[in-house]
């Protein structure tokens, strides 16, 4: 195992464990969750409110951002892109390896 290989798998294992554990904290805190209502974070997708009361939500519990929408297109495109980059760049390294056994 070559030095580089030991760098990434100490990174992967840090990343793991930072994830990890703010994922527990995250929960831990009752983070993203709207006080007074039977369902967490994420569940809307799921459960069945109605309209009135996801208003009312909406109003009073929710992060306000004051980030124009547009910024939020252009990060999702850039980290796309951003991500194909990477994987073209593991796949030629991929390749050259391949090529060079």
């Amino acid at each position: 195992m070559n030095k580089q290989h030991k760098i990434f798998k100490v990174i992967t294992i840090v990343m793991v464990v930072i994830t990890l554990f703010l994922a527990g904290w995250i929960m831990a805190n009752q983070l993203g969750l709207v006080k007074g209502y039977d369902f967490g974070a994420g569940s809307y997708y799921y459960a069945d409110i109605p309209t009135e009361q996801y208003q009312q939500i909406d109003k009073e519990g929710a992060y306000q951002t004051s980030v124009p929408k547009w910024i939020y297109y252009v990060l999702f495109f850039a980290w796309g892109w951003l991500m194909w980059r990477l994987w073209v760049w593991v796949e030629t390294r991929n390749n050259k390896k391949d090529f060079h056994n």
